[in-house]
């Protein structure tokens, strides 16, 4: 288990009071671009290990009184189906989820923008679909030259043309399904409306990485260009910050190439620009919350190994580029650190070795590794759960959790009634029948009750593995990585 290295409490009371600073500085409204995750930032949570994924809903909550939450979707993301890599649901129905998700937690949802709309089909159905949710919704239109035609941005033709967003509380957070959604320019579209009006405001940014007050070459800033190798992110010395001030601070390339445009637009609409740097744009507290540096900075180089994994596979699978692994590759190299960094690469390649199949390994908190091999009854990654749920129960390897009468009828049912070719179990079938058996079993109820200490710990798959385990083992809040290869060479994988 990773030793802690960042005050979570600390970061909450920091970043509340700073975003409250914030408001007050504009005379009580802010709109709040929030980049990234606001629900399960995982990432965050394994680089800054005593994050809690639920950090930024919890210092929202700290505001509640004062925010209500307003969800940008692009409407060519509507017509397109556009996915969420990680939850693979459309942006129109992760809008949805996170207004529930809003909702469940006592935050006010105000409305849902559409940003870029020009009457695509899909973008109206969806826009009639919230109206009758009773959501209200408004749309906002392209600008020509967006955004280097800034006399005509701001302008009555530009700005001017979008709905109005109606808010009531001091703080706007802007946030959206996914990246692309258009949150900035709802942010300044709004600024200038509500300066025809009269109506004080300002606009600020949330964007936890990379975290300004730490260097450019730390881990933590170098893990999150490994985590958006796709987007061709690169961390970057802030140059109008270190003009401004003599201050060195961190931001990435996008920020900092969008700066000198977004503050001649923020001088056009306020006579002038509350901001020297993209850094003084941010409200990110997060680097004054590290407590222990050596404890992130070994978690964050994990982290890069990970993701260089991640990319891998995505390679193998059609789904990434082959230069997003170099990057990769690149970063690691500049860190020092490679894949035998891993203490489970090894281990599960050993015993693909050894036994001349597909294997599995998980780590321990105490460094101890557990493997798993492929047997006529259970895949690898089947038999090193139950192997681990085992050493962590103190039962004896040699205990039968579930015996062949248990597992051959699943098998059975797989097979003959269900048309699966692949009669071996599931990480999520193995769990239902070790439940099953719990019922009964004094033993199984043990190993059972080891299930939670699953949660962080590290394994490594000498294959890549299903989809259905995939997802086991992140809803169990296991950290996998998988060799870039499949178990067969067909060329269909389910």
């Amino acid at each position: 288990m990773a030793k802690i290295g960042f005050d979570n409490d600390r970061y909450i009371a920091l970043q509340s009071q700073n975003i409250r600073d914030r408001i007050d500085m504009f005379g009580g409204k802010l709109y709040m671009e929030f980049g990234g995750k606001l629900f399960d930032d995982f990432h965050a949570s394994r680089v800054l290990p005593g994050f809690k994924p639920d950090s930024k809903v919890k210092m929202l909550l700290e505001l509640k009184d004062e925010a209500e939450i307003v969800i940008v979707i692009n409407a060519d993301a509507i017509e397109k189906n556009k996915r969420r890599g990680d939850l693979g649901i459309t942006y129109d129905l992760d809008t949805l989820r996170l207004i529930d998700a809003f909702r469940g937690i006592g935050l006010y949802v105000g409305s849902v923008v559409i940003t870029c709309f020009t009457g695509q089909p899909l973008a109206i159905a969806f826009e009639n679909r919230l109206k009758s949710l009773g959501i209200k919704t408004y749309r906002h239109y392209p600008i020509a030259d967006y955004p280097s035609d800034i006399p005509l941005i701001v302008s009555d033709d530009g700005f001017g043309k979008n709905d109005y967003i109606e808010t009531e509380r001091h703080l706007v957070v802007i946030t959206a399904p996914g990246p692309g959604s258009g949150k900035m320019a709802v942010c300044l579209s709004q600024l200038y409306q509500d300066h025809k009006r009269g109506i004080k405001a300002g606009y600020a940014k949330f964007e936890t990485f990379p975290i300004w007050n730490i260097p450019l070459k730390h881990p933590v800033n170098v893990a999150y260009e490994a985590a958006t190798a796709d987007l061709s992110d690169v961390n970057m010395i802030d140059p109008f910050h270190l003009e401004a001030y003599g201050e060195t601070t961190v931001n990435y390339n996008r920020d900092v190439e969008i700066f000198p445009v977004l503050n001649a637009i923020m001088e056009r609409i306020l006579g002038e620009s509350p901001y020297k740097s993209p850094t003084d744009m941010g409200v990110n507290m997060a680097g004054c919350a590290i407590c222990d540096d050596n404890a992130v900075s070994d978690a964050a180089k994990q982290e890069i190994i990970r993701r260089y994994y991640s990319a891998a596979c995505n390679v193998r699978q059609g789904l990434g580029e082959k230069s997003e692994v170099a990057k990769i590759e690149l970063l690691m190299n500049q860190l020092g650190i490679s894949i035998k960094d891993r203490p489970v690469v090894q281990a599960a390649l050993d015993k693909a070795e050894a036994t001349g199949g597909p294997a599995a390994a998980i780590q321990l908190p105490d460094g101890k590794i557990i493997t798993g091999k492929t047997s006529s009854l259970l895949g690898a990654s089947s038999a090193m759960l139950l192997n681990v749920l085992k050493e962590l129960g103190g039962l004896s390897d040699d205990v039968l959790l579930l015996s062949p009468t248990v597992i051959e009828p699943i098998q059975s049912m797989k097979t003959s009634v269900l048309g699966n070719h692949n009669p071996r179990m599931h990480i999520d079938e193995i769990l239902i029948a070790l439940s099953i058996c719990a019922a009964t079993d004094s033993v199984a109820k043990i190993a059972l009750d080891q299930i939670d200490k699953l949660k962080g710990l590290e394994v490594h798959s000498s294959v890549i593995l299903s989809r259905v385990d995939e997802q086991t083992f992140k809803k169990l809040g296991v950290n996998l990585t998988c060799e870039p290869k499949y178990q067969t060479k067909k060329l269909y994988h389910a």
